[in-house]
C-alpha cells in the first residue's frame, strides 16, 4: 500500500507539472497582452488572436491525442507533447510581429493539445473511478499554482524586463517534466487501435477552425461582413457533416455518442455555457486595470491573482462539498452564485480601490473553481473504462474551445460596443467593459436550466453523495 500511494503521488506530481506549465502560460499572456499589443503596434482587442490561435490549435489536435496515445503509448505522446510545447514557448518569446506570434502559438498549441488530455488519461488509468474526485481535485490544485503565479510573475517581468521572458519561463519546467515522464511513467497503450478517422478529423477541424477564426476576424480592422458570414456558414456546414459522419462511423475521431450519457452531456455540452461566460473575466479585467485605470502590468497582475488564489484554496473543499450535497445541488446553486460573481465585476469603475477589485475577484474565483471542477468530474462519472480515452479527448477539446470562445466572445462584444459610439476610438471605455461583464454573466447563468434537470443521485458513484463514508476515506479528509 505505501508503494501504491507513493506511485500515485509521483504521477500526480509529473502530470501536475505539465498542467502548471500550460496554466502558467495562459494567465501570464493575459496579463501581458496590453504591453505586447504596444510592442506589436496594435490594440489588446486585435491581439486576442494570440490567444485564439493557440486555442484553435488545441481544439483541432486534441482529438488526435487519444488515438496517438492508444497507438504509440501514453508515455511516448505525453513526453513528446511537453517537448513540443516547450519549444513553441521559446519560439513565441522570439516573435517580432502579430502574424509570427500567432503561428508560434499554433505550434505551441500542438504540444498542449496532446499534453493535457494524455496527462489526464495517464492519471485516470492509474487511480480508477474510486480515486477520481480526489485525484482531479489534487491535480487541479497543482495546476492552479500556474494561475496564482502567472499574474504577478508575468506582470513583474513585463513591467521590469520584457514580456518575452514570460515564455522562456516554460523552458526549465518543460525540460525537467519531459525527462521525468520517460523515466517514471508506464507506456500505456490499447491492444486494439482503430484506423485513423481522416474524414472526421478534416471536417471537424475545418468546423472548429472556421468558428474560432471567424470570432477573431470579427474584431480585426478591414474585414467585411461577407467574410465573417461566409466563415460562419463554412463552420456550420462542416460541423453538420462531421456530426452526421461520426455518428455513423464505428470508431470516429470524436465519439459523439458519449453525449447520450446524461452526466457527460451536462458536464461537457451544458458546462460549455458556463465556461464561455466565465472565460473572459481575466481578459476583460486586464484591459480594465491597465488600459482604463492606468495600472502597470505588475500592479494589475498582483490584483488579478486573487481569482487563482481563491481557486487554489477551494480545491481541498470540493470532495466533501460534492459528497454532502451531490452534483445536482452544487452545480445549480453554485452556478447561480458564480454567474452573479461574473456580473459583480461590472461594479468596478476607474475610481474603485484596488483592494475592492481584489476582493471581488477573490470571491468569484472561489465559486468558479467549484463549478469548473464539479463539471469536469461529473463528465467522467458514468464513463466505462474502455471509453475513457475517447471521453478525455472530447472533454479536453471542448474545454479548450470554451476557454478560447470566452475570450473571443468578450472581444467581439467589446468591438460591437465600440461601434455604437458616435466618435470612434481605439481605447475601450470602462462602460463598455462593464456592459460586457453583465452579458457574459448571463451566458454563464443559462446552464442552470439544465442542471435542474439532473437526477438527485447523478454521479453518486464518484461524489459519494447518499452513501456512508468509509472510515479510511473519512480519515483521509
Amino acid at each position: 500500500m505505501p508503494l501504491r500511494v507513493s506511485r500515485h503521488s509521483l504521477l500526480l506530481g509529473i502530470v501536475g507539472a505539465a498542467f502548471l506549465m500550460q496554466n502558467l502560460d495562459g494567465t501570464v499572456i493575459t496579463t501581458a497582452l496590453p504591453q505586447m499589443a504596444v510592442s506589436f503596434g496594435t490594440t489588446p482587442i486585435h491581439l486576442s488572436i494570440g490567444i485564439t490561435a493557440y486555442i484553435l490549435s488545441l481544439a483541432v489536435f486534441i482529438p488526435v491525442s487519444g488515438w496517438l496515445a492508444d497507438r504509440l503509448g501514453a508515455r511516448t505522446i505525453f513526453g513528446t507533447a511537453i517537448a513540443v510545447f516547450t519549444l513553441g514557448s521559446v519560439l513565441c518569446g522570439f516573435s517580432n510581429g502579430v502574424t509570427e506570434f500567432a503561428l508560434c502559438r499554433v505550434f505551441q498549441g500542438l504540444g498542449g493539445a496532446m499534453m493535457v488530455p494524455v496527462g489526464r488519461l495517464v492519471l485516470f488509468r492509474a487511480v480508477g473511478k474510486a480515486g477520481l474526485v480526489r485525484a482531479l481535485s489534487t491535480l487541479s490544485m497543482s495546476a492552479m499554482i500556474g494561475p496564482v503565479l502567472g499574474p504577478p510573475v508575468g506582470g513583474f517581468i513585463t513591467t521590469y524586463a520584457s514580456w518575452r521572458w514570460i515564455f522562456f519561463l516554460n523552458l526549465p519546467i518543460g525540460l525537467v517534466g519531459a525527462i521525468l515522464v520517460f523515466i517514471f511513467i508506464e507506456n500505456y497503450r490499447e491492444e486494439h487501435s482503430p484506423s485513423f478517422d481522416w474524414v472526421g478529423f478534416i471536417f471537424a477541424g475545418v468546423a472548429i477552425s472556421a468558428l474560432v477564426l471567424d470570432c477573431d476576424l470579427a474584431v480585426q480592422p478591414g474585414i467585411s461582413s461577407a467574410v465573417t458570414i461566409g466563415l460562419l456558414g463554412v463552420s456550420l456546414a462542416s460541423g453538420a457533416f462531421a456530426s452526421w459522419y461520426m455518428l455513423r462511423r464505428a470508431e470516429p475521431i470524436l465519439d459523439l455518442s458519449l453525449l447520450r450519457i446524461p452526466s457527460f452531456f451536462t458536464g461537457v455540452a451544458v458546462g460549455a455555457l458556463f465556461r464561455i461566460g466565465a472565460g473572459g473575466v481575466g481578459y476583460l479585467m486586464a484591459i480594465m486595470l491597465q488600459v482604463n485605470m492606468g495600472m502597470s502590468a505588475f500592479a494589475s497582475g498582483s490584483i488579478t491573482l486573487a481569482a487563482a488564489l481563491s481557486s487554489l484554496t477551494m480545491k481541498a473543499a470540493i470532495p466533501p462539498v460534492l459528497r454532502r450535497w451531490g452534483f445536482r445541488t452544487v452545480l445549480l446553486g453554485n452556478g447561480f452564485i458564480s454567474a452573479c460573481a461574473v456580473a459583480a465585476c461590472a461594479l468596478v469603475t476607474i475610481g474603485t480601490p484596488g483592494y475592492v477589485v481584489f476582493l471581488i475577484l477573490l470571491i468569484g474565483g472561489f465559486f468558479r473553481s467549484l463549478q469548473f471542477t464539479g463539471l469536469t468530474t461529473l463528465a467522467y462519472a458514468d464513463i466505462p473504462n474502455h471509453r475513457t480515452s475517447a471521453a478525455t479527448s472530447f472533454s479536453s477539446m471542448m474545454q479548450q474551445i470554451n476557454n478560447g470562445m470566452g475570450v473571443a466572445l468578450a472581444a467581439v462584444l467589446l468591438h460591437t460596443m465600440q461601434r455604437f459610439h458616435v466618435e470612434a476610438s481605439s481605447v475601450v471605455s470602462s462602460e463598455d467593459i462593464r456592459a460586457v461583464f453583465v452579458l457574459m454573466s448571463l451566458v454563464a447563468l443559462s446552464g442552470c436550466i439544465f442542471y435542474a434537470r439532473l437526477a438527485p443521485d447523478a454521479g453518486a458513484e464518484v461524489s459519494g453523495h447518499g452513501r456512508a463514508v468509509e472510515p479510511a476515506e473519512a480519515a483521509a479528509d
